[in-house]
């Protein structure tokens, strides 16, 4: 079945635009329980439907369905029930001291930005789209939703959970090929949500642009990875295995690269390449392919493949790894050494299993080689010394961090997930999805008098 395109629903989305604008002011003024409310019949939706979810997703993406029952599923609902618990305090006006009148008052309100646009990424295609929604309603707003149209199976189960969840003056999910997305980028949205690529959020900021429309994006970019002499080899091994095993890599977070010390080199691939095997392989050395997700596509396939022929042909050493099946696009996790600034893998990011190592002398070095970079979306440090970490934090900017670890600090809510220049602007996750969409507006009371 052909995807439908802008001009099949341009009617309807000029409709449901129109039923949004006019619904906007209902929806900026209402209370906390009826968005509780709206929250709330999302969330049985979601898990009404969470083994058609898991069957979409598998069909669209191929990873294990363990993986979709955790992102797409389970990660979705708790972020719902954390809005609902949450959005009374969240509403609060927050007193603010005056100081030109002690006697006068001050305050700040949270009010919905108004009619907002989400456009969903494909590698959590469910996730990333639903986790906004809910911070968008949460917030007092409608919204009009777009999923990418390389997860078609799960657009259409997402088209039925909104249906079901929402009246369309609400929220509204279109279904459709690229130019469907274009089509809602040109409407006067007051706020554009956006998850997928620098390339595509840049056009996505000068659509907006237009309208002065307030956008958030949440990016990618070339996420490092610094392992210090103090850091415990086997520890950073086992976790760079499952990481890049995690969604076939295809992760915004996903360490991209990794600086480590030439004599450490040696133990972090033999490290890494004993997690792979205790991972993935079979006691024959056959890959288990329900364990690691298919790249999404032959594009993005081929495009990893050519980073990998060019590393190659420069001289990179394949460490672990290296097979490249494209009759189902499965690349198997891979390990170069020997990798050089030259080399396009080092340039573009990966967004598969695939991890270059880089060696250096001193860590003034690795933090120069970050320093003169884009700002990744996500650094990890592994370090036993404080003042090491301290270091790379002071000379370094990234959206997030993660010290002896990796994701921790997307997967904790209590902090603000986004990037920062390329790999984005904005954040949200809990309260920080909350404020993203509203308007943090200013209020002066004059006291008067008798």
């Amino acid at each position: 079945m052909t995807a439908p395109t802008a001009a099949d629903l341009s009617a309807d989305i000029q409709r449901v635009f129109a039923l949004q604008q006019a619904h906007m002011w209902e929806a900026k003024a209402s209370s906390a329980d009826v968005r509780k409310e709206k929250l709330a019949r999302l969330k049985t939706a979601v898990e009404s439907h969470a083994d058609d979810i898991v069957a979409a997703v598998l069909e669209d993406t191929r990873k294990p369905v363990g993986e979709i029952r955790v992102t797409e599923v389970l990660n979705v609902t708790a972020n719902i029930q954390r809005n609902i618990d949450n959005l009374e305090e969240w509403m609060k006006p927050v007193e603010v001291q005056t100081s030109m009148n002690p006697a006068d008052r001050a305050e700040i309100r949270y009010e919905a930005r108004g009619v907002c646009l989400i456009l969903g990424p494909w590698n959590f295609p469910l996730g990333l789209a639903l986790g906004p929604v809910a911070a968008a309603v949460a917030a007092g707003n409608t919204c009009m939703v777009k999923l990418t149209d390389l997860c078609p199976a799960t657009a259409k189960i997402a088209s039925v959970i909104i249906k079901e969840a929402f009246d369309e003056k609400d929220v509204a999910l279109f279904e459709g090929d690229v130019s469907v997305a274009t089509a809602l980028l040109d409407l006067p949205f007051h706020h554009i949500f956006f998850t997928g690529s620098p390339r595509v959020g840049k056009i996505v900021m000068a659509a907006a642009a237009k309208h002065l429309t307030t956008v958030t994006l949440e990016l990618g970019g070339k996420s490092p990875v610094i392992v210090d002499d103090s850091a415990d080899i086997d520890q950073i091994a086992a976790q760079l295995a499952a990481a890049k095993q995690f969604n076939g890599g295809q992760a915004c977070i996903s360490p991209d690269y990794v600086f480590v010390k030439e004599d450490k080199k040696a133990a972090l691939v033999e490290g890494f390449k004993a997690n792979v095997e205790k991972n993935l392989y079979d006691e024959s050395g056959a890959l288990k392919k329900d364990g690691i997700a298919q790249v999404v596509n032959k594009a993005n396939f081929d495009r990893v493949k050519a980073m990998f022929d060019d590393a190659v042909a420069k001289g990179a050493t394949v460490a672990v790894g290296g097979t490249f099946e494209a009759d189902d696009l499965t690349v198997h996790p891979t390990m170069l050494t020997d990798v050089t600034p030259q080399m396009t893998i080092l340039q573009d990011e990966i967004f598969a299993p695939v991890i270059p190592v880089m060696t250096y002398d001193t860590l003034d070095q690795a933090i120069g080689y970050i320093e003169a970079r884009d700002k990744p979306l996500a650094l990890y440090v592994y370090s036993k010394n404080e003042a090491n970490v301290e270091k790379v934090l002071a000379r370094t900017s990234s959206g997030g961090v993660t010290v002896n670890g990796v994701f921790s600090h997307y997967l904790e809510n209590n902090l603000p997930f986004g990037g920062v220049n390329t790999s984005g602007m904005g954040s949200y996750h809990g309260v920080f999805g909350f404020k993203c969409f509203s308007h943090e507006r200013a209020i002066y009371r004059h006291t008067q008098s008798v």
